[in-house]
């Protein structure tokens, strides 16, 4: 099934959570001299207009990053994730929204590298086009990322920050992120695993969180955001989750810091609130090292 475009959700909640947890994992595998690659399973189209086309739809960028475009009080962290975005934005005006790919781009280094995949035949047009200056740092598949991920860990560097954010469309795709993951551990037992997926009234989506902590990592963190009650949202998504196997030292403190700004901000109504969990294994060291 390849109907799915995130054009119509780029900016919105889920992207302001999954992008801004995705930045601190990067920003802590950037503070060391040592190369790591990215790699990115479902990739889009890299970069999306705000002011025309499938964002102008439903604009649902209105309820997550267009909230905190103008906010003088937004905690560091978080400040760091939408001075980002206003990088891409340099007349001041909100119309360009990077996904996760371009914004990966802007952290990394001229030693570090880039894989990313994208099965969608015109995302993967624009994706293409989006990083057509790149050079050889960033290599692109038009590619199913749940199988190439295989043949891609262990990486060279021994250091890599797995993104796994699939539409879930297919609910097929629940199954295939445990079996992704389970998979990368065997291989790449050390690596960060950032796994993003919606919070929907289905059992798929409920089940996928107590499925994920059976995985044998050294440690995880369990982080969502939810904006409104069951069935107030669109399209019954009442917020999102991420996950993260071997999460960077310190990002538990900055969830703790940042979540209550984002349930206060991006919040709907009463029911908006944040859940964090995080759990590890006693003697293990922490990634990127």
């Amino acid at each position: 099934m390849l109907s799915y475009r995130h054009a119509f959700h780029a900016g919105n909640h889920a992207d302001v959570l999954k992008h801004f947890i995705e930045l601190r994992l990067l920003r802590h595998l950037a503070q060391k001299d040592k190369p790591f690659w990215y790699i990115d399973t479902h990739a889009g189209a890299g970069c999306y207009a705000l002011d025309s086309g499938y964002a102008l739809q439903n604009a649902e960028y209105e309820t997550g990053i267009s909230r905190l475009w103008d906010r003088d009080d937004l905690p560091l962290p978080l400040a760091d994730y939408v001075e980002l975005v206003r990088k891409i934005n340099p007349d001041g005006q909100l119309k360009l929204y990077p996904g996760s790919p371009m914004l990966a781009a802007k952290v990394l280094r001229e030693q570090d590298r880039m894989r990313l995949f994208e099965m969608h035949p015109a995302d993967s047009v624009l994706l293409q086009k989006n990083f057509s200056t790149r050079g050889s740092r960033v290599l692109i598949q038009s590619s199913d990322g749940f199988t190439a991920l295989k043949a891609l860990l262990p990486p060279p560097p021994k250091r890599a920050l797995v993104f796994i954010d699939p539409p879930y469309e297919d609910k097929q795709d629940y199954r295939r992120v445990v079996t992704a993951l389970g998979q990368g551990l065997k291989r790449f037992a050390t690596g960060i695993y950032a796994l993003w997926y919606p919070q929907l009234p289905r059992p798929d989506s409920i089940e996928l969180p107590a499925q994920l902590k059976l995985l044998p990592a050294n440690s995880w963190l369990h982080v969502t955001l939810s904006v409104c009650g069951p069935g107030e949202g669109s399209p019954g998504m009442q917020g999102s989750g991420m996950f993260v196997l071997n999460p960077s030292w310190g990002l538990r403190t900055t969830l703790q810091q940042v979540m209550p700004y984002l349930v206060d901000h991006l919040g709907q109504d009463e029911h908006a609130d944040f859940v964090l969990e995080y759990q590890e294994k006693p003697g293990h060291s922490h990634p990127g090292s």
